[in-house]
């Protein structure tokens, strides 16, 4: 898709983005006053957070395995639907109750809204280019977080308007949406047989909320280590159990448990858990503080939480742009770990009377750490699956963030009640009130209290969301301990779309597509093109019931069968009539829909892609696929004289204009490697300690791995003593300079009090030695092939040249 083509695409995408964030965003700064009015407490406040981002939670995966099966296009306008629907309800809340109940009919749309919007976007955008992109979502992310608060602040503090506006401001955005997906989103749809995992469904959201009510309550209904915490620990470990069991068994499962087998994406996945507590578990009570802790209005709290946004919108946007121009994006994770911990750990220290301009500082900080970490998450894991797994990868990814926030806002919400009425009490005791305990759970408004009472409370506050940041600041550290250990892969440069017909992309090696791939590439995106151009949907494309079976086995080079191989089979016009996975064994079976002449194209990982043509009669064509491994360089670095390995060696790789493509270095066992390189003539340079410098020319086929060994030769050691006066006894802090038969000074050294001087790491050849303190000497020295570094530098044993200096006045 060109630049035009997927702009348009993304517009309704961001809108239905921008609403999403909007329904979470809005109502911070608009709970207080609205659980006020509706009479409800802590709890309430945090259980009308904590509905949405449940079953959002529960419902991501669903979303996310229902894109592979049905019309992703269909699916994401059905997700506004149900959140147009669930907004005007909650507008007519009478109670905290019916608030909540309506608040989780808006995180199902929520969470299908946030689910496919990175679906589509991976389906339509190469892993390389997606972080261009992404900045265009860093931008809705931004502004409706921004805009949330301050737009509930403005219609709670509007008489004439009242909070139930708060829910209903995001429809009008929500229909717009709707009207500009239908008009620009043109996605081709593979029609198949579908079996929805409603178990799965129902055991993975019954975990969770019995999970999410032992945290609510914990510690305020019932002591942490008790009977019920027991009971609802065990219960949520079963349902758990039973949820990995029926995944196990279903035969389209909402959470492939074979994608845990990678190992990145279960890094990523728990690191993902870990991120949404500490997001999303803190930052939602800042509305609270700046409201009850400082005394600000909605509008002004939401104004106070700008430099958040800034940061996050700064670093995704920015961020993204790097990646897509390196490629590389381990780095910015990393950053992220640390700018989210530090952050988070740098607010709990916040009071009531802490200098704004402190926590502005604070909050950059935060915001910088989860925009470098909220998309980079989702991408490193779907750059790691095929195009047949990217909703359900993706989901995964996305179930697990807000699970982490789900469980986040219940945990940190009990921690800030409770914290704050101990506060309280104790505020209360100095001043010589006793707690009656009786509001005790309620949110109090600050315009009724007495001046006394009023600056307890405000404290208590304070003092208690700075605890809650800081409980959440060594959860963030556990997310960058995590993401540390994500092995980085290069980017690739298919889109999820070109993945599924058969073109997957490297980011190191993007011409080795046959030619018949890229002309039916070429073909597949005209005919895109020109569906898009005249204003109609790209062409439906459903599989054959009946024709021709086209079957057989896609082996490797080495002759053994590769598993989960896609085969893609397309007519000579570009058009899509099949796609296949391999079995264990490497089979296949697709079927053509009729005689005549097809493409038949293989990928997958490790391997290079073939295209091939295939002619098809009225008999089953039985049609074998050899896969090539894609091209890379490994060998070992040893010692020239001994054969020893060489540890901690600097390998360096450059193409024939003395670009540096690679560079590595070599572990215990002597040995490196670097995968992905094109097919080429390539410099190979390396040096280590204690060893002369090494280059050689290297060939790299074009059908699999390309070994060396890289012999070093060991440095010569040139070593003595200077010796003064007619006793000749050492002497200290004389000059030696050693030359070569060029000319030119190849080292100098000062004598220490043993008058001892010493060279090492020369090449064999004559040399000039020049010794200064008296008057100076120089001699000619002829150095052989010595020991590389002398036996006290740990390298293998060898000889090193000894050559004393004697320096004395001249006689007479």
């Amino acid at each position: 898709m060109s630049h035009r083509q997927i702009v348009r695409a993304l517009t309704g995408l961001i809108l239905g983005l921008f609403v999403a964030i909007l329904s979470s965003t809005i109502v911070s700064n608009a709970l207080p006053k609205i659980i006020s009015d509706l009479h409800g407490g802590q709890s309430a406040y945090t259980w009308v957070v904590t509905a949405a981002l449940l079953s959002t939670t529960a419902t991501t995966p669903l979303w996310g395995k229902l894109s592979d099966l049905f019309s992703k296009k269909l699916l994401v306008q059905l997700a506004l639907v149900i959140y147009v629907v669930g907004s005007l309800v909650a507008g007519l809340s009478q109670n905290a109750g019916m608030l909540i109940a309506c608040r989780v009919v808006q995180g199902i749309g929520a969470g299908g809204l946030t689910a496919l919007t990175q679906v589509i976007m991976a389906a339509m955008i190469s892993p390389r280019e997606r972080g261009r992109y992404s900045g265009y979502l860093g931008a809705a992310f931004a502004l409706g977080t921004v805009g949330g608060p301050l737009l509930g602040g403005v219609i709670v503090d509007t008489d004439w308007l009242g909070w139930r506006w708060c829910f209903y401001v995001g429809v009008p955005f929500a229909i717009i949406a709707l009207i500009v997906l239908q008009k620009t989103l043109h996605l081709p749809v593979a029609r198949r047989r579908v079996k929805v995992d409603w178990a799965g469904a129902f055991f993975v959201t019954a975990a969770v909320s019995l999970l999410l009510v032992w945290v609510t309550f914990a510690g305020d209904k019932y002591d942490w280590i008790s009977w019920q915490t027991y009971a609802m620990l065990a219960g949520a470990l079963l349902l758990v159990l039973v949820f990995v069991l029926v995944e196990s068994r279903a035969s389209e499962p909402i959470m492939p448990l074979r994608l845990f087998r990678n190992k990145t994406i279960s890094l990523t996945s728990v690191a993902s858990m870990f991120v949404g507590t500490g997001m999303f578990g803190s930052t939602v009570f800042l509305s609270q503080y700046f409201q009850l802790a400082r005394g600000e209005s909605p509008t002004m709290s939401g104004v106070m939480t700008i430099p958040l946004i800034a940061g996050l919108f700064l670093s995704s946007t920015v961020s993204g742009l790097i990646i897509t121009r390196t490629g590389r994006w381990k780095a910015f994770l990393v950053s992220g770990g640390v700018l989210l911990t530090g952050g988070l750990a740098l607010l709990g220290s916040m009071r009531s009377d802490t200098p704004y301009w402190h926590l502005a500082l604070f909050m950059a900080l935060l915001g910088l750490g989860v925009g470098m970490m909220l998309q980079n998450l989702v991408l490193a894991v779907q750059n790691q699956v095929g195009a047949a797994d990217l909703g359900a990868a993706s989901s995964v990814v996305t179930f697990f963030r807000t699970l982490g926030g789900a469980i986040g806002v219940s945990a940190l919400g009990a921690v800030l009640g409770n914290r704050v009425t101990h506060y309280v009490a104790d505020g209360l005791a100095a001043l010589g009130v006793k707690s009656t305990g009786e509001s005790a759970g309620a949110i109090p408004d600050l315009a009724t209290l007495p001046a006394p009472v009023r600056h307890v409370v405000e404290s208590a506050y304070g003092h208690g969301a700075g605890d809650v940041f800081l409980v959440a600041a060594p959860v963030a550290f556990l997310a960058l301990l995590l993401v540390i250990f994500i092995k980085e892969v290069p980017l690739k440069t298919a889109s999820g779309l070109q993945q599924a017909a058969g073109v997957p992309g490297h980011a190191e090696q993007t011409s080795a597509v046959p030619a018949q791939a890229s002309a039916a590439e070429t073909l597949a995106e005209t005919a895109a093109e020109t569906a898009e151009a005249v204003g109609v949907a790209a062409p439906v494309i459903p599989l054959p019931a009946e024709g021709t079976a086209i079957h057989g086995q896609v082996r490797g080079s080495e002759g053994a069968g590769v598993e989960r191989a896609t085969l893609t089979l397309i007519s000579l016009t570009g058009r899509q009539l099949g796609r296949a996975s391999t079995r264990a064994d490497g089979g296949y079976e697709l079927i053509a829909p009729g005689a005549g002449s097809y493409v038949l194209i293989a990928a997958a990982d490790g391997h290079q892609p073939q295209a091939s043509t295939v002619v098809v009669g009225e008999e089953p064509v039985p049609y074998d696929v050899v896969l090539a491994g894609t091209s890379g360089l490994s060998g070992t670095v040893v010692a020239e004289a001994t054969g020893i390995p060489v540890a901690g060696a600097m390998v360096v790789v450059t193409d024939v204009r003395g670009e540096v493509l690679a560079t590595g270095g070599t572990g215990a066992d002597g040995a490196f490697g670097f995968e992905d390189l094109p097919a080429g003539d390539f410099t190979l340079a390396v040096n280590a300690t204690g060893y002369r410098p090494a280059a050689l020319p290297v060939e790299v086929a074009g059908n699999g791995p390309t070994h060396v060994e890289v012999p070093l030769r060991a440095g010569a050691r040139l070593q003595g003593t200077v010796l003064g006066g007619t006793a000749r006894t050492p002497l200290p802090e004389a000059r030696v300079t050693l030359i070569d038969a060029a000319g030119n000074v190849v080292a100098t050294a000062t004598t220490g009090a043993d008058g001892a001087y010493a060279f090492g790491d020369l090449d064999a050849g004559e040399y000039s030695l020049v010794a200064g303190g008296y008057p100076p000497v120089a001699t000619q020295v002829t150095v052989g092939n010595g020991a590389a570094a002398g036996p006290e530098a740990g390298s293998e044993a060898g000889s090193a040249e000894g050559f004393d200096v004697e320096l004395k006045h001249p006689e007479g």
